[in-house]
């Protein structure tokens, strides 16, 4: 007596595929493809020849680094948040990656370290090759800026998670400073001034606000031309962060700097008080600068008070130098000779008894 199987055996063509499932290999090894010659432009000396782009991790030779004594790791990882789906609306998608490398690498220069390499992961709903490949540029646009290698990376395709226009971006960093040339709040000393260096905008944080202000609230479109930007609502939001990298090094070796802050979530206030030490304070005076206008539009067209503004948006600066007051002087020389937009913000003092680290103090400049 012979038996039947009750399951019939697939015919050729139909059973269950990767490609079926939502995820298109060729197209992946198509963007890969593109994308070599950008993160060609970010190579080191410390990775020439150790390999090319689609290995299964990326070389740094650490040896070379013979100029440390003792040289300590730096590492950072970050994100771009929200941003990026305004990227996806307007469809431009060479510029987000500037910001998630000012993220990163502005992080790890903070601390004195010098950029040396970075990895990015890119998740995607479908992979559009040109469009990996976009994303990937302006992220290696970005590494040269901040003088680092983009040393490998991952592209996953989530079908069914994400919709096939859905993306999102994520990175990670590696710098080197020398263990006695570490910047940070032990280095601060009352009298110190407190330099500024303009923002490009808003970066990237506090968009959640922005895109509940300018789209809930007000009903704007990404189209809308906006008289105070000279441009359209779009464009001024897809600016892309300021890379302050080689601007803090350049700094470093002109003039005795402190410390530095990366000013990001949580404004100007915070994350300055997270590099003063408990004894001090700093006090920072509004009335040296004037935001630029999107901090007033975000502000009047969502009747933001000024404290929830300051506490979410940069308010048009980007990073802060601690430097000895008189240093000042040749501190801003060197930034303006870098084409940076920088000024004498506030001052250290005695903290008393006030409980936090840093304060903004006065009304801004019209």
């Amino acid at each position: 007596m012979s038996t039947e199987s009750s399951e019939r055996a697939p015919q050729a063509g139909t059973g269950a595929s990767y490609a079926a499932a939502g995820v298109d290999i060729e197209a992946g090894d198509r963007a890969v493809e593109l994308m070599k010659e950008w993160v060609k432009k970010t190579q080191r000396p410390e990775v020439a020849g150790l390999g090319g782009l689609g290995g299964f991790a990326g070389l740094f030779d650490a040896s070379a680094l013979k100029r440390f004594d003792r040289p300590l790791l730096a590492s950072a990882t970050d994100g771009v948040g929200t941003k990026v789906d305004l990227a996806r609306q307007l469809g431009v998608y060479d510029t987000i990656g500037h910001d998630l490398v000012a993220m990163v690498m502005d992080d790890i220069v903070v601390c004195g370290a010098e950029p040396l390499f970075m990895t990015d992961y890119i998740c995607v709903g479908k992979v559009h090759p040109e469009r990996v490949a976009a994303i990937v540029k302006g992220i290696a646009e970005g590494c040269v800026l901040a003088g680092c290698a983009l040393v490998g990376g991952e592209t996953a395709e989530h079908p069914g998670l994400l919709g096939p226009d859905d993306f999102d971006v994520a990175g990670a960093g590696t710098g080197v400073v020398e263990a006695d040339q570490v910047l940070g709040p032990d280095r601060i000393r009352k009298g110190d001034a407190v330099i500024a260096m303009a923002s490009s905008g808003l970066h990237s944080n506090g968009y959640s606000l922005v895109r509940h202000v300018v789209f809930d609230r007000a009903g704007w479109t990404l189209d809308r031309e906006v008289p105070e930007f000279g441009r359209t609502l779009g464009e001024e939001l897809l600016e892309p962060t300021k890379i302050y990298s080689l601007d803090c090094l350049a700094l470093t070796r002109t003039t005795p700097v402190h410390a530095f802050s990366h000013i990001t979530g949580g404004g100007l206030a915070a994350n300055l008080a997270r590099v003063i030490p408990d004894a001090l304070h700093a006090t920072v005076d509004r009335s040296t600068w004037a935001p630029g206008a999107v901090f007033d539009v975000v502000g009047t067209a969502g009747q933001v008070e000024r404290l929830e503004l300051e506490k979410t948006l940069n308010m048009g600066v980007g990073m802060i130098a601690v430097v000895p007051q008189d240093s000042a002087d040749v501190a801003l020389a060197t930034l303006a000779d870098r084409g940076v937009d920088a000024w004498i913000a506030g001052e250290i003092t005695d903290r008393g008894d006030r409980a936090t680290g840093a304060e903004l103090t006065g009304d801004y400049a019209k």
